[in-house]
């Protein structure tokens, strides 16, 4: 046997270009789905298990006209959600001008979401490793934001935060 190779050859004139018609789709038709009901008495309990709710008071750093200081109110499910979550969720003001621009996003780098727990100490989680850093020269109350636990899924409560506590006067 004798086999002989040659280079392929392209050339414009050969390629053909396929014209199909327009696909016809036919309906799908749903899936069959089959499900079982059981009764037990876990099952048929007619009010939602209500989660314990954390109340949260915000007293701003400095007062209004009236003299006093402004105060946004809020609540949270207890456990779910870090203070600076549910501050930045609730438009309520975390940051002073640097943090608004330099802050690290929640990560714990920077320092700059720094409050302080008036009331409700109780009812959040200890100081991380990165706030006793962070916080090692200030005083107890004062806590990172975005470290800073509210609730631990069974406590319910009251929290009082001070906002911008470095620019309390």
């Amino acid at each position: 046997m004798n086999f002989s190779l040659r280079p392929l050859e392209f050339s414009t004139s050969t390629i053909a270009v396929n014209h199909r018609k327009p696909a016809t789709f036919l309906p799908r038709k749903p899936p069959i789905s089959i499900s079982f009901a059981t009764t037990s008495p876990e099952t048929t309990a007619t009010s939602p298990v209500e989660k314990p709710e954390i109340e949260l008071e915000f007293i701003g750093p400095k007062p209004g006209a009236d003299g006093k200081p402004p105060v946004d109110r809020t609540k949270a499910i207890s456990g779910e959600k870090l203070l600076r979550n549910i501050m930045l969720d609730n438009k309520i003001e975390l940051y002073a001008a640097y943090g608004k621009v330099m802050n690290c996003g929640g990560g714990g780098s920077c320092g700059t979401c720094i409050v302080e727990i008036i009331d409700g100490k109780d009812l959040l989680n200890e100081r991380t490793n990165t706030e006793l850093r962070y916080l090692k020269k200030k005083p107890e109350s004062w806590r990172l934001a975005c470290q800073t636990i509210v609730g631990n899924k069974e406590n319910s409560g009251k929290v009082v935060v001070q906002r911008l506590p470095q620019r309390k006067k």
